[in-house]
């Protein structure tokens, strides 16, 4: 298969560009502090890459993807020609990502990128969205219209025959996914919804069927965007317009926790850390007016919070063969 190169790779180490100490939080009250000041667009596709023990997250408009290293306070960068929305981890040396209407093995080292298979774009009507690996190692990659069409986007799942099939059609747009530690459940949210779905999993063929709603939003709380799960099955759902990343238990539809954030736009979280105990949170600059972003300077950057309860181990991609 032909290997095409990243446009404009920045392999370079880039220190200082950390606050790294999180600070206590305010009596009731439970605060995300600065890890990495940035000014993404779109901050998205958190991710922790349990070999490499880093931190992946991608800046969709920027087309940019990163590589954050909490030990040392530095970053590595790889930009592209096209928006880039999902990344998971592969291997110790390679990742793979969701590109606006592909999707693709990146080789860290170099730069170097694989095509593995073609997105449905519809001319440009539509591009990926956010995504990650079921415990099988199959992707699951959603899509989104570019031009605000509803009930026209799709869910995908990427099997290990190479072949994209559609799990859920006519979303809005696409958006967190997460699965049960039994491995029985998906849960699911389109954002234009404000709630989010459960869904029958089928670890062994990957086919879903919707199981009901899970979580509905509270009016006024943002709308659900990027999610992680912990190890006690709890959501973490990044909260888009909600200046926060919400707790709920699946099994009840309750709120737990709210984590405040200092950015209105809260687009992704993961847990992360050797212990997978800090809970990472990236957000965006889309949207805003010039008063917004000088009432929220640090919107863009990456937040840290450390819960008290750890994450689960990302499932690396599978699907297909590196030969």
């Amino acid at each position: 298969m032909k290997k095409n190169k990243i446009f404009g790779p920045l392999l370079a180490l880039v220190a200082g560009l950390t606050v790294a100490c999180d600070q206590p939080a305010e009596t009731g009250r439970e605060r995300a502090t600065l890890a990495l000041r940035a000014e993404a667009t779109t901050g998205e596709g958190a991710i922790w890459h349990p070999g490499r023990q880093s931190l992946f997250w991608v800046d969709i408009e920027g087309q940019t993807l990163y590589e954050y290293l909490p030990g040392s306070g530095a970053t590595r960068e790889w930009r592209f020609d096209r928006m880039v929305s999902t990344v998971v981890p592969e291997s110790d040396t390679s990742v793979v990502v969701s590109l606006q209407d592909q999707v693709v093995r990146v080789r860290l080292s170099d730069g170097m990128t694989t095509p593995i298979v073609d997105v449905p774009d519809e001319d440009g009507a539509y591009r990926c969205n956010d995504g990650k690996c079921d415990p099988a190692g199959r992707l699951w990659v959603g899509t989104m219209g570019l031009k605000g069409q509803k009930g026209s986007a799709t869910l995908y799942c990427l099997g290990e025959d190479g072949v994209l099939r559609s799990r859920i059609p006519n979303v809005t747009i696409s958006n967190g996914i997460v699965w049960s530690s039994d491995k029985k459940y998906l849960y699911y949210n389109d954002t234009p919804t404000g709630r989010i779905a459960r869904y029958r999993y089928d670890e062994a063929t990957g086919e879903i069927q919707f199981d009901g709603v899970a979580v509905q939003l509270e009016e006024g709380t943002g709308a659900p965007d990027g999610m992680t799960i912990d190890s006690e099955d709890h959501l973490w759902v990044a909260q888009w317009g909600g200046s926060g990343v919400y707790c709920y238990d699946p099994a009840t539809g309750e709120l737990l926790r709210r984590v405040e954030v200092p950015a209105p736009n809260v687009a992704s979280c993961a847990f992360g850390g050797a212990n997978l105990d800090t809970l990472y949170i990236t957000t965006a600059r889309a949207g805003m007016s010039a008063e917004g972003l000088e009432a929220y300077p640090l919107s863009g950057s990456v937040f840290r919070y450390v819960p008290g309860v750890r994450g689960v181990r990302a499932n690396y991609f599978k699907g297909i063969s590196n030969e």
